[in-house]
């Protein structure tokens, strides 16, 4: 930062009536050896003229809170020098420091009118003094252009501050829409995570919960079935275990080899999702038509969702004896359907975390989800999906 930059740095940081006196020292200190002094054949510097130099500096200290009358009362100390017939090159210094400051503190509309009134005023000043007091040359003109000076350097400071005060509110509102959308980001994820939690926790958990109660009613009766179940409830803890470590991997930098994330489930394991609910005195049937070949991975991982949260509602809320799950892959579509014979009642709980994540998944993934009781009793759960075309289908 160079000496220039630096001062007005250290005059904005002194207090405002610093400043003020400050402004009326330095102007008093080049107006006054002018007001002293006189060219001989005219008027010498008496009383009036200290008078209506301590006005114009007096005046100065009060040009932030009313520039406009401060400007008058300057303005007519300059005229009454010059009527007076005091002629000096920096008496009209006060007029300017004044006009300076009707710009800057201004607008541009009152800048104009304030110009157009000072030209006016400075030219009939000249006119009524009369040639022999000033270099007769192009007096009026000089004498009304004189004042658009200071206002025209004011205009070009408030200007450039109000760019620069329009460049820092426009950084600060970047910087607010980039906390928020960080911020969205955060919950975004957090609502990612919560939700993939809650489809491995809860849906294993059912699951088991399933598999132990078909191993305890036909502990003493069907020791083979209780062992298959018992092995059932192992497989899906340990499943569980999986997908909950490769969750909770994907929130860190994978330090070794054993921190690799294994991929997402999708549509190719549904038979093995299938295979975790049955039992438990509910007979469930997949059915799968076209190739699953191309699906887009956030596409499987939304059906696989979507067809978990619906079997564990099956198993929670209806007394269904069967269901069906369907993928149909048609015309750059999977289209997923759950559906149960339970008896007609009302449908889980719209406050519950498993409709939302299954209409938050739909949606994540571009697709559309509409669930329901069906005519005669039972609960469908359809969702409709982009898949893209089955390899071979594109035209290559």
């Amino acid at each position: 930062m160079t000496t220039f930059d630096r001062l007005p740095a250290r005059l904005r940081a002194l207090p405002p009536v610093a400043v003020d006196v400050l402004v009326v020292g330095v102007v008093g200190m080049f107006t006054g050896p002018d007001a002293a002094v006189n060219e001989p054949e005219y008027r010498q510097a008496d009383w009036l003229t200290w008078l209506l130099l301590a006005v114009s500096l007096l005046a100065l200290l009060w040009r932030r809170r009313w520039p406009v009358p401060v400007a008058v009362v300057t303005g007519a100390a300059c005229a009454g020098w010059a009527l007076y017939g005091h002629i000096g090159e920096l008496l009209n210094l006060p007029t300017i420091v004044a006009l300076y400051t009707v710009a800057v503190q201004g607008d541009r509309r009152r800048t104009l009118w304030t110009g157009l009134a000072a030209a006016l005023t400075s030219g009939v000043v000249a006119l009524w003094v009369g040639k022999d007091v000033v270099n007769p040359q192009g007096l009026p003109v000089l004498e009304m252009l004189w004042p658009l000076v200071p206002l025209l350097l004011g205009e070009v400071v408030r200007t450039r501050r109000q760019l620069l005060d329009e460049y820092a509110a426009r950084a600060a509102r970047a910087e607010a829409d980039r906390e928020r959308e960080a911020a969205r980001r955060v919950r975004a994820e957090r609502v990612r995570i919560a939700r993939e939690l809650h489809d491995i926790v809860a849906h294993t958990v059912t699951a088991m919960t399933v598999q132990a109660g078909v191993a305890l009613e036909t502990f003493d009766v069907r020791p083979d079935m209780a062992r298959q179940a018992m092995r059932q409830v192992r497989d899906s803890g340990k499943g569980a275990v999986r997908e909950l470590r490769a969750t909770v991997t994907v929130l860190r930098e994978p330090e070794s080899e054993d921190d690799r994330v294994e991929p997402a489930p999708g549509i190719e394991r549904l038979g093995e999702l299938v295979d975790r609910f049955a039992g438990g005195g509910i007979e469930l049937t997949l059915r799968e038509e076209g190739a699953s070949d191309g699906v887009p991975s956030v596409v499987g991982l939304a059906a696989y969702r979507i067809v978990q949260e619906a079997l564990t509602n099956v198993v929670k809320h209806s007394r269904a004896r069967h269901a069906a799950v369907s993928v149909v892959r048609q015309d750059g579509t999977l289209a997923v359907e759950v559906i149960d014979d339970g008896p007609p009642s009302p449908p889980p709980h719209e406050g519950g975390f498993g409709l939302v994540g299954m209409r938050e998944r739909a949606a994540a993934a571009g697709g559309t989800i509409d669930y329901g009781p069906v005519p005669g009793g039972g609960f469908r759960v359809r969702a409709v999906l982009p898949a893209g075309l089955p390899a071979g289908e594109n035209g290559e």
